[in-house]
């Protein structure tokens, strides 16, 4: 299989980690939606990336349909996200909860890197800024009343490889300058597992 997109998206991380983590190997295209456009747009006309490039040709477009699709390959066993009940939508409701905030940053930076800034609207990036604070509080509540190992029991789960790599990408880009001990704990730990290391060395992630 080839992923296509650069690491410095944490939707391509997520999909690379969970890969590393379900023993899917993979070829990484290092392309990037700004000059490797007309390539991107090849294999997903939305210019977006991630994409997963099956070895029948098969494109998968979106990171949250990427993951679905690795978790129906390796089976309920081995799924990153349980197949059903209140399992399931914990762990689904978490890694919404943390893919939102690396929307939030994801927006800050749209508008910060493709628009002059005589025509930035202040108004709109405190709101997203706000919307991003608000997210990171609840994810705080959410690592700091867990005891477990991982987010939801001794398995590491979708919820704690998206909040990794949300919390990491925010950091990067708009400066997540809230403490949120517990989320930053709980990513140091995530950090150390090899398959982080490895993706995230791989773009030359800051520690945060």
């Amino acid at each position: 299989m080839k992923l296509v997109g650069m690491f410095d998206s944490p939707y391509v991380r997520r999909v690379a980690i969970s890969m590393r983590l379900l023993d899917l190997p993979f070829e990484h295209l290092n392309w990037s939606i700004g000059k490797d456009q007309d390539q991107v747009k090849q294999l997903n006309p939305l210019g977006q990336v991630p994409i997963l490039v099956l070895d029948d040709g098969e494109t998968i477009v979106d990171s949250a349909t990427i993951l679905d699709y690795l978790d129906d390959r390796v089976g309920p066993e081995r799924a990153l996200v349980p197949r059903s009940g209140e399992a399931r939508r914990r762990v689904m409701g978490a890694t919404t909860l943390a893919a939102g905030l690396a929307d939030k940053a994801r927006l800050q930076m749209t508008e910060l890197l493709f628009r002059p800034a005589s025509l930035r609207h202040p108004p709109l990036l405190a709101r997203l800024h706000g919307q991003m604070l608000a997210v990171a509080a609840e994810l705080e509540k959410l690592c700091a009343s867990s005891t477990t190992p991982y987010l939801f029991g001794d398995r590491i789960s979708q919820a704690d490889i998206t909040l990794g790599c949300a919390v990491t990408y925010a950091s990067e880009t708009v400066k997540l300058e809230a403490p949120l001990p517990a989320v930053r704990a709980r990513w140091a730990r995530l950090a150390e597992l090899p398959a982080f290391r490895e993706i995230y060395l791989a773009f030359d992630a800051p520690v945060i």
